[in-house]
């Protein structure tokens, strides 16, 4: 099979496509033949050298993928081949086979291709675990969604239509209209704009009730004065470390450097919360991880989820897609088709 691998850290040219033996599914796993891999940000800084929880090069990243399966191992049950599929993954995805623990299968739900497939799992798990475990958003909330036009905004964006919550989004002017058209009722170009102050001044002054921030470092502290007093901010990345295509390690240890550090007394006195989320530390919670893959799933079924992808690239191209990425010019999933 075809995989691609990050022989060593660099910029998006340092991929390589290798052909290697097939995997095979061994008891209680379950081999899929990938239609489609998602690309995330998780998997850019790995191939910068920024992502501690990545396998050291030469390794094969990934998280997730849709396709059909086509070998099941022993002790396998409720899983045949031919069905069609969609997993996440501890990397290993970027691949044209993949074997994965049969607990991390789920039926990909009728009408939807495996493109919308592999789009759901890493950007929908991670949003609905912030907003209705660490955000305990309800009706009526305000949430401020940073780079609400990638992957994990959209998918917040359609949640929080769902909880009935309203959506504050940031964005690059280009992305306006289509995060209009997604429902996010008020947009803030991020480039021109101080969100700070939008924010409040669409609240009436209170600020957001919750604030989903992928962007760390100094950002996270202007993120925390957009707070509404009991206001939760959630921190899923650090972004701001890779704003360039090669590998940068002063301005990655300076954006860290600035990460603001939020004392108990002060959260007390100004009664908020901060949090952190990390979907790839929640791997030995896969049973919770599933559950909640499931309601999403259900979401879809009856047609309140769909992923918007934002554009395909074939699996030799993965150079190009991580340049996409990376540039911020995409609106939804961008995806790797072997």
């Amino acid at each position: 099979m075809r995989s691609v691998w990050i022989p060593r850290v660099g910029a998006p040219d340092v991929l390589e496509v290798r052909e290697v033996p097939d995997p095979h599914a061994g008891p209680g796993e379950v081999r899929i033949r990938v239609a489609a891999s998602g690309v995330n940000f998780a998997d850019v800084m790995a191939r910068m050298g920024l992502y501690p929880d990545a396998p050291k090069p030469p390794c094969v990243v990934g998280y997730e993928v849709a396709g059909t399966v086509d070998e099941v191992g022993a002790g396998v049950t409720g899983i045949a081949a031919g069905a069609r599929v969609l997993a996440p993954t501890r990397f290993e995805g970027y691949a044209e086979l993949v074997v994965v623990p049969a607990v991390q299968v789920a039926a990909l739900p009728p009408g939807l291709s495996f493109e919308e497939g592999a789009a759901i799992p890493v950007n929908y798990l991670t949003a609905i675990l912030m907003l209705e475990v660490l955000g305990n958003v309800r009706g009526g909330d305000r949430v401020l969604i940073h780079g609400a036009g990638g992957g994990v905004g959209l998918a917040a964006v359609q949640l929080c239509r769902i909880y009935g919550a309203e959506v504050i989004g940031t964005a690059s002017a280009a992305k306006h209209a289509a995060l209009r058209a997604a429902g996010v009722a008020h947009v803030i170009d991020y480039g021109a704009q101080d969100f700070v102050a939008e924010t409040k001044r669409v609240t009436g002054g209170k600020g957001a009730d919750v604030v989903l921030d992928p962007i760390g470092g100094a950002h996270l502290r202007r993120s925390y004065r957009a707070l509404a007093p009991l206001g939760r901010l959630v921190g899923y990345g650090v972004s701001s470390l890779a704003p360039a295509t090669s590998r940068r390690i002063l301005p990655a240890l300076w954006q860290l450097a600035r990460m603001p550090r939020f004392g108990l007394v002060r959260l007390m006195n100004e009664n908020r919360g901060v949090l952190g989320f990390n979907l790839g530390h929640l791997w030995g919670e896969m049973e919770r991880l599933r559950a909640y893959l499931e309601k999403v799933l259900d979401y879809a079924r009856d047609g309140r989820v769909r992923p918007t992808i934002a554009k395909t690239f074939p699996l030799a191209d993965a150079a190009a897609a991580h340049a996409y990425l990376q540039a911020r010019a995409n609106v939804g999933k961008v995806l790797l088709i072997p």
